[in-house]
């Protein structure tokens, strides 16, 4: 066991002062007497119960003060120490949230089967950190890279197709990702770029942020995702949303080339079980295991030293209520 702030201990000289100005009192000030022919009733009676008893209520005020004292030093115990496996890798969420994501040929719709299955791959790493970025005809930072896995699910939860400008910006999107990325000292540093259509837009070109990211040694996955031929898409009409049937257009030589040439693998998924199945290989895959020796595992002991604050100044309490009502 330890303390968190072993200084404030000194602050148990306060009870050890109070007790000794008790003693002083008791000894010099409080010395009653009276006359009486003889003392023999006295001497063979001895002291009585209750005058012990009257200094209980002060020694259990000092013990609750000694405790609560001890509880506010915060003490600590790590005696267990655990071995915990750890990937030791970096990986970028990036996902297409143009328009077209909407397409229903995945349940419910492209966006949201992408949504949930990337929630279910970030479930599946505790140990990593892990960051979002999404585009559409421009591209930002939805989540910098963390280990908080609550807050990361919960902004992806948040993604949505009308954030940002439409449109297909590959290049800004996996570009802004290895921003994020290119700083990084993890063992591992992945980019997993998700996206249902052609590059139309953006300053940066597909191939030269795979090149930026070939130069910092991060490897991109590339997932195409969309049905093969045609897929409903909803339409907005004066009438209402109307179901129509578009082309599915995804370049899957340049989603190639970009995973290619950093050293990743390009995949190609038609409903949502291929996605997972994408998801769940690339989980695989991605497993360079470091053991992390000696980590400590904390016990907070104050509530012990609280507790028994707190039963003091209760049986304080109890005895001037209904033991000692009239202390002489």
């Amino acid at each position: 066991m330890f303390f968190e702030y072993p200084g404030l201990l000194w602050l148990e000289v306060i009870p050890a002062l109070l007790v000794l100005h008790y003693l002083y009192l008791e000894l010099k000030e409080r010395n009653p007497h009276m006359r009486v022919s003889t003392v023999t009733p006295w001497l063979k009676s001895g002291r009585s119960f209750m005058a012990y008893l009257r200094h209980f209520p002060f020694l259990l005020r000092i013990f609750a003060l000694v405790m609560i004292i001890l509880a506010v030093a915060r003490p600590r115990s790590s005696e267990q120490m655990d071995k915990v496996d750890t990937e030791g890798i970096d990986i970028i969420l990036t996902m297409d949230v143009s328009t077209s994501m909407l397409a229903r040929d995945f349940t419910p719709d492209r966006i949201s089967a992408a949504k949930d299955i990337a929630i279910e791959f970030i479930s599946q790493r505790p140990y990593d950190r892990m960051g979002i970025v999404v585009f559409a005809g421009e591209s930002y930072t939805q989540c910098p890279l963390t280990t908080d896995r609550a807050t990361l699910i919960n902004l992806m939860k948040e993604i949505s197709t009308d954030l940002i400008e439409d449109g297909t910006a590959i290049g800004n999107g996996l570009a802004t990702a290895v921003a994020r990325m290119k700083d990084s000292d993890a063992k591992s540093r992945v980019i997993i770029l998700l996206t249902d259509g052609v590059n139309n837009r953006g300053e940066i070109t597909p191939q030269m942020a795979a090149e930026i990211a070939k130069t910092y040694g991060i490897r991109v996955y590339t997932i195409g995702v969309g049905a093969n031929g045609m897929a409903p898409y909803p339409v907005m009409t004066p009438w209402g949303v109307d179901i129509q049937k578009v082309q599915v257009e995804i370049d899957e030589d340049l989603l190639s080339k970009i995973a290619e040439s950093t050293g990743g693998r390009y995949f190609r998924a038609t409903d949502n079980t291929k996605l997972m199945e994408i998801y769940n290989e690339i989980n695989k895959m991605e497993k360079a295991r470091i053991t992390v020796d000696s980590f400590p595992v904390y016990k907070e002991l104050f509530m012990r030293y609280a507790i028994a604050a707190l039963a003091a100044l209760l049986l304080e309490l109890l005895l001037k209520m209904f033991v000692i009502r009239r202390l002489p």
